[in-house]
């Protein structure tokens, strides 16, 4: 008889470890196969703790990718977990139907967090695609117009309305165009749509937005939705006029201005709360999810109380605000306050960044290093002139990285920018140890 898959230990449980290869057996006959995996090899995740993972044949690793932009305070912080027991002892899950103190005292946090604290509203759900899901019945439902501007290289989840305003045709499965939604010109300064070069540009990018509305819309629209910084994009990084001269131009043409800030918020782009405040824009919602519980399932959109109102009920989310997810985001916000993260996400950024600008004198395959705080991408090519993405060579090196033992992600429209994102409690020194091992990734691929 095959021994239970849980064994008593004081009261408590473990997991019987399973073999690496049965887990990759299971995993390649029995997840969709839509269900990617980094690396020719899968790796397979033994444990991690704070800034480092373990794979299952015990290499040891720099987690510069978190899970996606997802373990904002480092892997199993000791602070959060206690929060999250805590409340797993008090009750676990009741849904939306019943008022509970997590969920209410999180609301309220969010909306004095929020700019201004303008956006006195949450809805909670599961995940950034059901935030921006939510964010668009919004919308339409305050405006009563059903167009919704969108960004090209964007991505916004993977439910059909989301697929749909997702500007990224990998991205984007069959049948999930919809009608009512289209595609400005994002700002991706190092390959122009329009062949120019910022500032002399005069922002044709931003201004094209008008052009827009009135030929391809019925002239007013129910809003606009962006990502302060492009995730899955490639980390394109607009310039700091670039949402101020969007966002007059919707608002004119009756659209409010949605921040899909699904992995901008939470001080990620360093010295803010929120990716949005880095532009100078005051957006009427606010979307996030990931490194708000650092790993724990949830999604918020949050908004202005004239236009929550507009969403007509009933409503529930039967997962949303969940207690032990909301312990946990709460738990998340108070270390970073205490922690002073917003400032070391600007500082440990700024370090990290000129640590990349030095890589690139180094190594000519990099085209252009940017983004923000510790959000920062690394676009490769194949001749800097030409700027022909170099796709097969990220993958290579992102294969070499992990011979190093650091982590990093990859993304954008051509496969070829490295996402560089460690957790907001990074130190200067884990920081000079992953451009040494980053290094030599470059130089041995």
């Amino acid at each position: 008889m095959a021994p239970p898959l849980y064994a008593p230990v004081d009261r408590c449980y473990y997991i019987h470890t399973v073999p690496k290869h049965e887990i990759l057996l299971a995993d390649r006959e029995f997840l969709f196969p839509s269900v990617f995996h980094y690396y020719a090899e899968p790796l397979v995740v033994e444990r991690a703790k704070d800034q480092y993972l373990w794979d299952s044949d015990g290499k040891q690793y720099l987690d510069f990718f978190g899970g996606i932009l997802t373990i904002s305070v480092g892997h199993c912080n000791e602070y959060v977990n206690g929060r999250v027991k805590q409340q797993m002892d008090r009750y676990g899950h009741v849904s939306t139907v019943y008022a509970t103190e997590p969920m209410a005292m999180l609301a309220k946090r969010l909306a004095h967090l929020s700019p201004e604290g303008a956006l006195t509203r949450t809805m909670f759900t599961n995940s950034g695609t059901e935030a921006n899901e939510t964010a668009i019945v919004a919308a339409r439902c305050y405006t009563g117009s059903t167009d919704i501007i969108a960004l090209r290289h964007a991505y916004h989840g993977r439910s059909n309305l989301a697929m749909a305003v997702t500007g990224h045709a990998p991205w984007r499965a069959v049948g999930a165009p919809q009608p009512g939604i289209v595609f400005a010109h994002n700002a991706y300064c190092y390959r122009c749509p329009f062949g120019l070069k910022n500032p002399e540009c005069g922002f044709r990018c931003a201004t094209d937005v008008e052009e827009l509305i009135r030929t391809t819309t019925p002239g007013r629209v129910a809003g606009f939705i962006a990502e302060p910084i492009q995730g899955v994009g490639g980390f394109i990084t607009p310039p700091k006029e670039y949402f101020g001269i969007v966002a007059e131009i919707v608002r004119k043409y009756g659209g409010i201005i949605i921040s899909d800030e699904v992995q901008t918020a939470w001080g990620r782009t360093g010295g803010k709360w929120w990716g949005m405040e880095q532009y100078g824009v005051k957006p009427d919602v606010i979307t996030s999810a990931k490194g708000l519980a650092n790993g724990m399932p949830v999604g918020i959109t949050m908004a202005r109380d004239e236009i929550a109102k507009a969403v007509p009920p009933p409503t529930i989310s039967t997962f949303g605000g969940n207690p032990i997810t909301a312990a946990a985001a709460q738990a998340v916000l108070d270390f970073i306050e205490k922690k002073n993260l917003l400032e070391n996400a600007a500082d440990a950024g700024a370090h990290l960044r000129a640590g990349l600008n030095g890589l690139a004198e180094k190594h000519q395959i990099i085209g252009e290093v940017r983004g923000m705080g510790l959000m920062l991408g690394i676009e490769l090519v194949k001749d800097r002139t030409s700027k022909e993405p170099a796709a097969q060579e990220t993958n290579r090196i992102l294969e070499a990285s992990r011979r190093e033992g650091i982590l990093i992600g990859k993304g954008g429209l051509y496969n070829n920018t490295l996402r560089v994102t460690p957790p907001l409690n990074i130190s200067k020194t884990d920081i000079d140890e992953f451009l040494v091992r980053l290094d030599r990734a470059f130089t041995s691929y």
